[in-house]
C-alpha cells in the first residue's frame, strides 16, 4: 500500500520598492508591483489549480486528499486584491478533503533568531486559518521545511488551550545525509521529542520524497530529461513501486509549480488531472491518498530521524547557504533582529501609558518589521548563481544580489530613524 500525501507550499512576500539612502518615505513596499505579481499568479495558478484540486474531489468522490500550508502575507493579499481565491480555497476547506498546516506568518527564518518571535508568528498565523478556513492546524511545517532536532523539540513542546500538545507532528526534508540507506517513504520521529497530539502517539514526521516530488516541480518540462515525457500512468507506477520500502510517498512543492514554474502549455494540468485517478488504478484497491495528519494517525513510526545540522528543501545542498551563505546575508538578519525587543518594549509602553498615537505609531512599525523578516528578501541576496541560478533569480526583481542588500539596509535604516523618531523631543 502506498499512501500519497500531497502537500503544497503557497507563498507571496511584500516586495519592497527601490529605495535609496536618501529616502524617507516609511513606505517601503511597492504595492503595485506585488498586486501585479499576484494577479498574475492568480490567473497562472491560483484559480486553475484550486478549481483542478476542487474537481478532483469531486470525480473521486472524497477519496483524493490535498494538504497545503499558506503563509499569512498571501493570504493578506488575496484579501486586499483576488478574494475570490480565498473563496475558491474555503469551498476546498468544506470539502473535508484538504488540510491546512501551521507555518510563520511571515515566512520567516524567525526560529534560528527570536522563539518568542516564531512562537508569535505561529499563533498568529493559526488564529488566521481557523479564522479564514475553519481549521485548526494540527501539523507544523517551518519556512521552506527549515528543521532540525531544536526545531522538532520546540514546535513539539506548543501547547494547546487545554494543556496538550498542539501538533501531531511537522514535515521535513528527507535528507539523503540524514537516511543513509533508509528510506523517506516512512514515518520517523526526532530525539527526544516526547508524546504529540495525538494521544499514545510521538510527536512524528513526514519527510519529501525529493525524487519524486522534483519529478513533477522541476523536470516535468524538461526535454532532455531521459523520463520526458512524464506521463500520470508512469509516474503513478513509480508511485507503487515504493511498495515494499515503505507506506507514504510525500509529494511536497510550492503550489506556483502547477502554471507558473511548469507553464500551462506544457500540460501540467492535464498531468496534474490523470494523476490521482492512474495512482488509484495501478492496482485498484491498493493506493491511496491521505492529508498529513491522516498519515501520522494511520502510521507508526520505525525510527529516528536525527537531524542535529539545519536542513531546508532548497537547493542541492538542502542547508541554510541559500539565505545565510554569505557575510550579506548574515548581515542583514543580524541588523533586523536587533530591532525586535525595542520594538517590542516601546509598543508595549506605549500601551501601558495610554498613548494611543505613540502605539499605533510602533504598531505599524511593528507590522513593517515583521514583513521585513520574510525570507525572500535574505534569498534575493544570495550569490549561489551558478547551479541554482535560475532558481534563485525567479520573482527576483534585483539585478543583482548587491542591490538587493543595498536597497533592504537602506530600508532598515530608515526603521530606525523611525523607532527614533518618536522619542525625541519637539
Amino acid at each position: 500500500m502506498a499512501s500519497v500525501v500531497l502537500y503544497f507550499q503557497v507563498h507571496q512576500p511584500y516586495r519592497l520598492r527601490r529605495y535609496s539612502v536618501f529616502d524617507a518615505d516609511p513606505f517601503y513596499f511597492e504595492d503595485s508591483k506585488n498586486k501585479e505579481v499576484c494577479l498574475k499568479v492568480a490567473d497562472k495558478c491560483y484559480r486553475p489549480a484550486t478549481q483542478l484540486m476542487l474537481d478532483l474531489v469531486r470525480a473521486h468522490k472524497g477519496n483524493f486528499r490535498v494538504s497545503y500550508s499558506i503563509t499569512g502575507v498571501v493570504l493578506d493579499q488575496w484579501q486586499a486584491w483576488c478574494p475570490d481565491v480565498l473563496d475558491l480555497f474555503r469551498r476546498l476547506a468544506a470539502s473535508g478533503c484538504c488540510e491546512f498546516l501551521a507555518e510563520t506568518y511571515y515566512h520567516s527564518l524567525s526560529f534560528l533568531y527570536s522563539r518568542e518571535e516564531f512562537r508569535e508568528q505561529v499563533d498568529r498565523h493559526t488564529a488566521r486559518i481557523q479564522e479564514l478556513f475553519g481549521q485548526t492546524p494540527s501539523v507544523f511545517r517551518n519556512t521552506e521545511l527549515t528543521y532540525n532536532n531544536d526545531v522538532a523539540a520546540f514546535v513539539a513542546g506548543l501547547k494547546g488551550p487545554e494543556g496538550r500538545p498542539r501538533f501531531k507532528g511537522m514535515l521535513c526534508e528527507g535528507v539523503d545525509r540524514i537516511l543513509g540507506f533508509r528510506s523517506p517513504n516512512y514515518v520517523y520521529r526526532p530525539p527526544n521529542t516526547g508524546e504529540g497530539a495525538i494521544p499514545g502517539k510521538p510527536f512524528a514526521l513526514l519527510l519529501k520524497n525529493y525524487r519524486l516530488s522534483d519529478d513533477i516541480a522541476f523536470r516535468f518540462s524538461n526535454r532532455g530529461w531521459t523520463e520526458w515525457p512524464l506521463t500520470a500512468e508512469k509516474f503513478a507506477r513509480w508511485v507503487h513501486d515504493i511498495n515494499g520500502d515503505g507506506y507514504v510517498c510525500n509529494l511536497f512543492m510550492d503550489y506556483e509549480t502547477l502554471g507558473e514554474h511548469q507553464w500551462a502549455d506544457t500540460g501540467i494540468f492535464e498531468f496534474m488531472r490523470a494523476m490521482p485517478g492512474a495512482v488509484f488504478d495501478v492496482v485498484p484497491g491498493e493506493n491511496h491518498f491521505n492529508t498529513p495528519s491522516e498519515a501520522l494517525e494511520q502510521f507508526d513510526s520505525v525510527g529516528v530521524y536525527d537531524a542535529p545540522h539545519m536542513t531546508s528543501w532548497a537547493d542541492t545542498e538542502r542547508d541554510l547557504s541559500a539565505w545565510l551563505g554569505n557575510s550579506m546575508q548574515s548581515n542583514a538578519l543580524h541588523e533586523v533582529y536587533k530591532l525586535e525587543r525595542s520594538i517590542k518594549d516601546r509598543l508595549a509602553g506605549a500601551k501601558r501609558a495610554g498613548d494611543p498615537q505613540k502605539s499605533q505609531h510602533y504598531q505599524y512599525l511593528l507590522e513593517d518589521w515583521r514583513k521585513l523578516t520574510t525570507s525572500d528578501h535574505f534569498y534575493y541576496m544570495c550569490t549561489k548563481w551558478f547551479a541554482d541560478g535560475d532558481v534563485h533569480k525567479y520573482f527576483n526583481p534585483y539585478d543583482s544580489p548587491y542591490d538587493s542588500y543595498i536597497n533592504y539596509m537602506n530600508v532598515l535604516d530608515n526603521v530606525r530613524s523611525r523607532l527614533e523618531a518618536v522619542e525625541r523631543p519637539a
